[in-house]
């Protein structure tokens, strides 16, 4: 009777839809962006973004915390809209792009964080320095197949750093008191991905 019980179960599950398998997504370049903007001689911001971006996401519908971020930025292709600035944040006195040509962002955890919010929880490396950071995340949007049959959805991360934890600590002083540049950042990370189907 046991071993008929047995095969009963057995056939039910079989029967059963199989969950879907976490499904890896590529970044769409052309509308994937990371700004970011920091205070400047206390009065102001700078903003500026970083033009490349590459790396995957494992997206699980079904169980969020399968999900993964792999995120590779190039820290040569930052932009503020003045040459001369650009320099001088590549150089050692900052990035020291030449050096260390990436920054990357590995997630650890992610987990829910509200109706249409997540929070991912990874390493950040800058300088060669590694620290854990949260982003806080808009989404992940619905998804929508594009005109090519491709399947896309979208979010827009955010978070704030220091950038002195990361051995980015050139600074001068001013005159009236205060600093050149602001210690805190923030960033935001505008994502589209997709897969094929």
């Amino acid at each position: 009777m046991r071993r008929f019980r047995i095969m009963g179960i057995t056939a039910l599950l079989l029967t059963l839809p199989a969950a879907a398998p976490a499904a890896t997504w590529e970044f769409d370049p052309a509308h994937t962006g990371v700004q970011f903007k920091v205070r400047h001689l206390m009065v102001s911001h700078v903003r500026g973004d970083f033009e490349k971006v590459s790396g995957k996401i494992v997206y699980d519908e079904q169980d969020i915390s399968r999900s993964s971020a792999d995120i590779t930025i190039d820290a040569a292709s930052i932009n503020t809209r003045v040459a001369k600035r650009d320099e001088h944040l590549k150089s050692p006195d900052f990035l020291d792009a030449a050096k260390y040509p990436s920054l990357v962002f590995k997630s650890k955890k992610v987990e829910q964080a509200g109706d249409g919010k997540l929070k991912m929880t990874g390493d950040l490396t800058i300088r060669g320095v590694t620290k854990e950071i949260v982003l806080d995340i808009e989404g992940p949007t619905p998804s929508i197949r594009d005109l090519e049959g491709k399947t896309r959805v979208g979010g827009v991360a955010s978070t704030k750093i220091n950038r002195k934890d990361f051995g980015l600590t050139w600074n001068k002083a001013i005159e009236t008191g205060g600093v050149v540049v602001g210690d805190e950042v923030e960033i935001t990370i505008d994502t589209e991905i997709f897969k094929e189907r």
